[in-house]
């Protein structure tokens, strides 16, 4: 339409030039919105279609599933272990004491290096336990924050690990043996299963040896694994509360 003015408008130079200029601009103005509204269609498209494919991806590979697996299997032991805390709290020993000994009998060291040990190395110790324990110290959010810190470093670690082992051609054969299923789905999510690790009471070292192993992008891993900290905060307010 805009260029059969144009051509009007150069085949008729001498009839009223500026009538026919005043509307050619008002025409090429709107023009150029409905150009720039076309344009931010095809992008809500564009992306809208990327949603809808990612979701059908996640759907059809079983990631939900395997969310939704992780969160019936997770939820249970949190349960339990937070009234076996509170069973024992009341009934054989207040727990409240024994973490007030903690702080005074050992060193923050000993205890931030013994958390850091276990972050770094498969998290044998749920991390629940030194989330209480910083409530007891004198700056509790502070104590928490550090062991954020340790459990976010210790990932990193254990990222570095399972990238090294897959030099040893014997250990890493059996790992990816007994950890098949955590390489497999992060072949498959890479950083949705590095979130729910994250997040989640699934150990995370598991999680970042298994990133490590497939070589899953460091600063992707790093990104997600932020939200580690996330997890750690949220348990405290829970945590806190109760002890």
């Amino acid at each position: 339409m805009l260029s059969f003015f144009y051509a009007y408008y150069f085949a008729f130079p001498s009839k009223n030039v500026c009538y026919n200029c005043k509307y050619l601009h008002i025409i090429n103005y709107f023009y150029v919105l409905f150009y720039k509204k076309q344009l931010l269609m095809k992008s809500r498209t564009v992306k809208k279609n990327k949603l809808q494919l990612l979701h059908q991806y996640y759907s059809y590979t079983g990631f939900y599933k395997f969310l939704g697996t992780s969160l019936k299997k997770a939820l249970p032991p949190i349960l339990i272990f937070l009234g076996v805390l509170l069973l024992i709290n009341y009934f054989v020993i207040n727990i409240n004491e024994v973490l007030v000994y903690v702080t005074e009998n050992y060193a923050d060291w000993v205890v931030f290096g013994v958390f850091f040990a276990s972050e770094s190395l498969l998290g044998l110790i749920p991390p629940e336990l030194f989330i209480a324990w910083s409530d007891k110290a004198t700056q509790p959010l502070l104590y928490l924050s550090v062991l954020a810190t340790l459990s976010y470093t210790g990932g990193i670690i254990s990222y570095f690990i399972g990238k090294a082992i897959t030099k040893i051609s014997s250990v890493h054969e059996y790992l990816e043996v007994k950890m098949a299923k955590h390489i497999k789905n992060t072949r498959k999510w890479g950083g949705f299963l590095i979130i729910v690790g994250a997040l989640l009471p699934i150990p995370f070292s598991i999680t970042s040896i298994a990133a490590g192993m497939i070589k899953y992008p460091f600063v992707s891993y790093l990104l997600f694994g932020l939200l580690r900290f996330l997890r750690f905060y949220l348990y405290a307010i829970a945590i806190f509360s109760l002890f």
